[in-house]
């Protein structure tokens, strides 16, 4: 079944994963926010349709959606800086929240099935147990409280949708904690990461990979409508994760000087937005209801690093920040 897709926010981490990978199931509309134009053959092919996939241009979404009719609306733009929505409440809101909305509601009129990615911030972090999609929902920040604004708005709208809740999200594209570790490591003999929050390292091809089979299946499914966890096998902390990622780049021929990780707590890291500790996900009901079996996360990191190797230049110089 081919179908007509419409993807925003596509040169993200997890957006240009899934405009390479969504072709698989139809003709893809790729959009980020400088939007695009299309002939208007109603009219007269010299004029245009503005579309735009800018979600702080709440009209602008609506207007792109009732002229494409997609049968699939795959939203993966969002508000993601953690810190700085700590001041800028109301585009968090905006794009995590209100836009997501208008996508909800215009789905529902045009009969699309909405795709959307949340978070494990949508939780306060607190024990060891991993948070299945049941349990209560807590955020300890803006960002968490904004994208469950956002999947609330999904969930009461009434459009067919599936939410995937992911963690630790790295890419070839963007900035990420994966990113910032080689190019630390690259110069520095010695690096302090944190070693008490836990979770999964999660990679965009991963996420990519299992959206195509899910929107696959739900697409003729509505019962399979649903909160899922997304995330891979296993967990570790931040610490873990730097610690095995220097020593397989290491392996892969990376230029790496890093000779030591270190352990710290995470209050010698402040930062302006409070993490959670346990960002672990259960994610049994996304592998049984999609007959899914997920890898561990040290091989998506190792298939990370071949991937990302390709588009490995000897100075790193990325502005990044460790989430």
């Amino acid at each position: 079944m081919s179908m007509k897709i419409l993807l925003l926010g596509k040169n993200g981490q997890v957006g240009s994963e899934l405009q390479r990978q969504l072709g698989l199931l139809g003709d893809v509309i790729a959009l980020d926010r400088t939007g695009a134009t299309i002939p208007d053959k109603t009219v007269s092919l010299k004029q245009a349709i503005q579309l735009t996939g800018d979600l702080t241009d709440l009209t602008g979404l609506k207007h792109t959606i009732e002229t494409l009719t997609p049968d699939v609306i795959v939203n993966a733009a969002a508000y993601t800086a953690v810190d700085k929505a700590e001041i800028d409440i109301d585009t968090a809101m905006l794009v995590n929240a209100q836009a997501v909305e208008v996508l909800a509601q215009t789905a529902k009129k045009v009969q699309a099935l909405l795709v959307h990615y949340s978070t494990d911030y949508v939780f306060d972090g607190s024990g060891e147990k991993p948070w299945s999609e049941a349990d209560m929902t807590s955020p300890v920040n803006e960002y968490g409280r904004t994208k469950l604004f956002g999947e609330n708005a999904i969930i009461s709208s009434g459009c067919q949708y599936l939410i995937f809740r992911t963690s630790w999200v790295y890419g070839v594209q963007g900035s990420n904690f994966a990113k910032t570790i080689l190019r630390l490591a690259k110069d520095k003999k010695q690096i302090e990461v944190i070693d008490d929050q836990v979770g999964a390292p999660t990679s965009a091809l991963l996420i990519g990979e299992l959206s195509v089979i899910a929107i696959s299946k739900a697409i003729t499914s509505p019962s399979l409508n649903g909160v899922y966890h997304m995330a891979p096998q296993g967990e570790c902390s931040w610490f873990d994760y730097a610690d095995f990622l220097i020593a397989a780049a290491k392996n892969l021929g990376f230029s790496i000087a890093c000779k030591q990780v270190l352990r710290i707590p995470t209050n010698a890291y402040p930062t302006m937005a409070k993490r959670p500790l346990n960002s672990r996900l259960n994610t049994k009901k996304l592998e049984e209801n999609f007959d899914i079996t997920l890898p561990d996360w040290q091989s998506s990191v190792i298939k990370w690093l071949n991937q990302y190797s390709q588009h490995y230049i000897a100075n790193i110089n990325v502005d990044d920040q460790i989430r």
